[in-house]
């Protein structure tokens, strides 16, 4: 099964307008990134400052390959510079079998 993450950040409200531009800079090089499937940001109806990452990976190793290079110096990312708060990740790659 293909891991899918969940990455929320929080945009500082006084740096909403520059979100876009700073996660597509950020979300370039994940796409990029050998087994990413596919990315799309969502923003929460009820708070435009709330984004929802989700990432679908072809395996968990891949994903966690990905995470590993962001902490280097290589994979450092700006994306920080416009939150409000640290971001949060869930990473969900098993299936409840619900027989529906």
């Amino acid at each position: 099964m293909p891991a899918i993450v969940h990455f929320e950040v929080r945009i500082d409200p006084a740096r909403r307008d520059e979100a876009a531009k700073y996660l597509a800079e950020t979300l370039a090089a994940t796409r990029a990134w050998p087994g990413n499937q596919g990315i799309e940001a969502l923003v929460d109806d009820a708070d435009p400052c709330h984004i929802l990452v989700v990432e679908t990976w072809a395996t968990t190793q891949d994903h966690d390959d990905y995470a590993a290079w962001r902490t280097t110096p290589e994979g450092k990312s700006t994306l920080g510079e416009i939150l409000a708060a640290p971001p949060s990740k869930q990473v969900y790659s098993e299936t409840l079998p619900l027989g529906l």
